[in-house]
């Protein structure tokens, strides 16, 4: 079994960057895609961005598109999210996870992390 660990979340102003990371372990995550999420204070948990295995393939929603980037090291079993010119409504707390399938079209998932916190003032 996958144990997922985000991290890289903090408070920031609108306008600046975050980059959050994701560390797998218990298993090799180099043949899965990959993927963050996020869930607002009263919203359902939703899709952010995917990776395919190979890192060659992305997907971003477009709320985020032209901001956000996710990328991965399958030498070190991790994935991060590059943040800029976050916005206030980024504000949540960001989860990753992975899965065998298409990279822009996640499972629904049983397990999830902690997640990390990304508080974006105005």
């Amino acid at each position: 079994q996958v144990q997922l660990v985000e991290s890289g979340g903090g408070l920031v102003q609108a306008g600046e960057s975050l980059r959050l990371s994701c560390q797998a372990s218990g298993r090799t995550v180099s043949t899965y895609a990959m993927g963050w999420f996020r869930q607002a204070p009263g919203k359902e948990r939703e899709f952010v961005c995917g990776i395919s295995w190979s890192g060659d393939n992305t997907y971003c929603r477009d709320f985020v598109k032209g901001r956000f980037a996710i990328s991965r090291d399958n030498a070190k079993n991790t994935v991060y999210l590059q943040m800029n010119s976050l916005k206030p409504e980024d504000t949540a707390v960001y989860y990753c996870n992975a899965w065998g399938g298409y990279y822009y079209f996640p499972p629904r998932f049983d397990s999830w992390g902690q997640g990390t916190q990304v508080t974006v003032s105005s």
